[in-house]
């Protein structure tokens, strides 16, 4: 989450700068939540099997976080599986990222590309896993991946990506529905899109006929606030209001728990999950 020209802030976040939470909740129509989400730090460690040396004289072997990974998914559209859907892409990505994604890859341009490669791979194992699940359905996943001073986002469905920069919202996925297709090919103009029944029907989502994940890369800033949700928050949320509490909440719970109470205040027609992302601020010197 790179540092801003002229900040104060100096070096690379430590565990106690950054600050993330998440809510999850099945809102006041469905009966089943079929949201999911997770958020892991990833790190080296050493597991000692035996050793002459005591435990405590060994001290912790644990390295520092070196990836931060921040995930929502929702099952789509209420159908049975949804939820099975949802957690199964989740647990896939986070056996991939655990066993097979290399994250030796550094800031050396050459290397990147391969990372990114990689990135997809794990969204195509998770397209396949939740395919063969015989109890799923299919599922958005929106992913982003920090590991300073950049930002990895992987992006499939209508879940959504905010972040907050300079005061001004800024929506770093692209909804994948058959609504922002027409948008795009100038048959629908952008103010009607969330108005037709196009509007939440996927062109793309993992278990689906097709799963086109999107992946954007960027640099980040102390200051910036992330925002990963569903589409049971952004039904009754605008987006000037999920502006107004990134700029003006500094803490993430209660940045989630306010828009989870105003979601549900509107009726929370769906299921709705927050997950949000800062990191803290440093005092000078």
């Amino acid at each position: 989450m790179t540092l801003a020209a002229g900040s104060n802030v100096a070096g690379r976040p430590q565990a106690a700068d950054i600050d993330i939470f998440a809510l999850t909740h099945p809102g006041k129509v469905r009966l089943v939540n079929q949201d999911q989400f997770l958020i892991a730090s990833l790190h080296k460690t050493m597991q000692v099997h035996a050793s002459s040396v005591p435990p405590e004289e060994l001290g912790d072997l644990t390295s520092e976080n070196r990836f931060y990974l921040c995930m929502v998914a929702d099952g789509v559209g209420g159908r049975p599986g949804g939820e099975f859907a949802s957690g199964t892409a989740l647990k896939t990505i986070a056996q991939y990222a655990t066993h097979t994604l290399r994250l030796s890859y550094r800031h050396d341009p050459a290397q990147e590309g391969k990372f990114l490669e990689e990135l997809e791979r794990a969204v195509e194992e998770s397209h396949s896993a939740v395919l063969e699940d015989p109890q799923s359905s299919a599922t958005t996943l929106t992913m982003v991946m920090f590991r300073w001073p950049r930002a990895y986002l992987v992006h499939v469905g209508d879940s959504r990506c905010y972040r907050l920069r300079d005061g001004r919202l800024e929506l770093l996925s692209k909804d994948q529905t058959m609504a922002q297709a027409l948008v795009d090919a100038g048959v629908l103009p952008p103010a009607r899109a969330s108005e037709t029944r196009w509007a939440h029907v996927l062109s793309s989502a993992l278990g689906a006929q097709a799963a086109t994940p999107m992946i954007t890369v960027t640099e980040q800033r102390w200051e910036d606030v992330m925002l990963l949700c569903t589409d049971g928050l952004t039904k009754h949320v605008a987006d000037p209001e999920i502006a107004e509490q990134l700029a003006t909440v500094k803490s993430s719970e209660q940045i989630c728990r306010n828009l989870l109470d105003l979601t549900l205040s509107r009726g929370a027609s769906d299921n709705v999950t927050v997950l949000a992302g800062r990191l803290r601020e440093r005092s000078p010197g």
